[in-house]
């Protein structure tokens, strides 16, 4: 079977690798992380189709370990009352993996990062692998550098189910952790070659040249990403645009009025009454043309000091992601400037 993963960049056209790959013949699950690449993905099959073909499913990665592997496989076995969000409490990494406490919140809950290891517990990936060849011939994960923990483990199991896979992601796109529980895989994201090692070893095809070049990001913003945050990432695009920073009120006031302009701030961006969004929340939204993102008091610093390369890497990857939201002007502001609108 064809078992690829491609390492790609912000707008570098993952949504149409994949859709293109679909057609009716073939029954094809897609799993994803963000509510907005859901969305994306079925408008786009949409697009493609006129409608959604009832061969082609697109889930979110923990309602596919809930709905499709935990609830026909286990949960005659282990009752529960759906997920539980919440980090686990501290205390419960005491427990033995086999006791159901180590899994279940009071409220007979299953913690959502701790699924995954419950179903290796009680033996059942090889059901699951069995699942997946039944019912599905194409297996799509898309936003694949998210998965983290024990989901990791449980990506290496899945792996091996005969069926064409096609893993998509970018790298320094990692800001969440669909699983962060102890020390399990916690180095996983802290060297890219590793990372990529890790793959090849799942007996996937690593393919870092097809989606290598952003069809989004002018030339411009990529100089400003490659140069500043030393992410590698180039332009297919010719035109220049500009990347600016805004040091004055007036301009400022100017740019946090105007809504045609997305303002992209660290956090909170609700508290201000604009068109706007976080940083890592943005990722997997690609219809924004100019925008603007606001720096908080400590990356403004690393901005002046030209050293934004060696903010944290999560903090890193979510000002990428934000700078790659541009479709044309990125504009920089310090976030003091906007502190009157605040509401």
């Amino acid at each position: 079977m064809d078992k690829r993963i491609i390492f790609s960049v912000a707008g570098s056209g993952k949504t149409f690798l994949i859709i293109s790959e679909l057609d009716l013949n073939h029954r094809a699950l897609i799993i994803t992380y963000t509510i907005n690449n859901i969305r994306n993905l079925e408008k786009r099959i949409q697009e493609k189709f006129g409608y959604m073909p009832k061969n082609i499913k697109v889930v979110s990665y923990f309602t596919f370990l809930h709905n499709f592997c935990y609830r026909p496989l286990l949960s005659h076995k282990v009752k529960s009352k759906g997920l539980h969000w919440d980090i686990p409490p501290q205390y419960t990494r005491t427990f033995r993996r086999d006791n159901k406490n180590y899994y279940l919140s009071k409220g007979q809950r299953l913690y959502h990062n701790r699924l995954s290891k419950l179903l290796e517990v009680e033996n059942i990936l090889d059901e699951v692998n069995a699942r997946l060849e039944k019912y599905y011939d194409c297996l799509y994960i898309d936003e694949v550098q998210d998965f983290g923990g024990h989901d990791f483990d449980f990506l290496k199991s899945i792996s091996k189910a005969n069926l064409t896979m096609l893993f998509v992601g970018d790298f320094f796109q990692h800001t969440f952790d669909t699983s962060r529980d102890s020390n399990t895989n916690a180095t996983l994201h802290d060297d890219y070659d590793r990372y990529q090692a890790e793959f090849k070893k799942m007996g996937l095809v690593p393919d870092a040249q097809s989606l290598s070049k952003t069809f989004r990001c002018s030339p411009t913003v990529c100089d400003f990403i490659r140069e500043k945050l030393k992410i590698e990432i180039h332009s297919h695009k010719t035109e220049p645009s500009t990347v600016e920073v805004i040091s004055d009120t007036s301009t400022a006031a100017t740019i946090f009025h105007n809504s045609e302009i997305v303002k992209i701030f660290y956090q909170e961006h609700y508290k201000y009454a604009c068109h706007s969004r976080n940083w890592g929340e943005c990722k997997g939204e690609d219809a924004f043309v100019d925008i603007c993102v606001v720096l908080n008091k400590g990356t403004f610093k690393k901005y002046s000091s030209n050293k934004l390369h060696e903010l944290s890497p999560r903090t890193k990857n979510k000002l990428y992601v934000a700078c790659s939201r541009a479709g044309n002007h990125l504009y920089f502001v310090d976030e003091s400037l906007l502190k009157c609108f605040k509401r």
